[in-house]
């Protein structure tokens, strides 16, 4: 390579990865602010059945019985797979409002979040 092009092939390397452990320092970041709330899966019911939060909040159920559950909403926002033990689930509540949701294996475990 001629020498009068390598001081802008290594200065456009040396940039990209600055920017490249910048963009990932400020997503870390940006997840690190990021709020969640749990649900437990637990005695064929969804507990706490009923939870305020924040719009942007990461909600995560959590299947402690020894039976597949699912989680389903009534207006068809979100649904997981049959989560076996110690399975997990997650979904942003992006939007407020008000999500019913149920297990549709059992259609009687129901619970409720809340979007603010």
């Amino acid at each position: 390579m001629k020498r009068y092009l390598r001081f802008p092939v290594a200065l456009f390397v040396c940039l990209s990865v600055a920017l490249g452990v910048g963009l990932l320092w400020g997503a870390t970041a940006a997840d690190e602010k990021r709020t969640v709330a749990a649900v437990a899966i637990d005695n064929f019911s969804f507990t706490p059945k009923e939870i305020t939060i924040e719009k942007g909040t990461v909600v995560t159920w959590t299947n402690h019985d020894d039976v597949p559950h699912t989680v389903v909403s009534t207006e068809q926002k979100f649904r997981s797979k049959a989560l076996d033990t110690d399975d997990q689930f997650s979904f942003t509540f992006a939007e407020p409002g008000t999500y019913v949701y149920f297990c549709s294996v059992h259609p009687v475990m129901m619970g409720k979040i809340i979007v603010k």
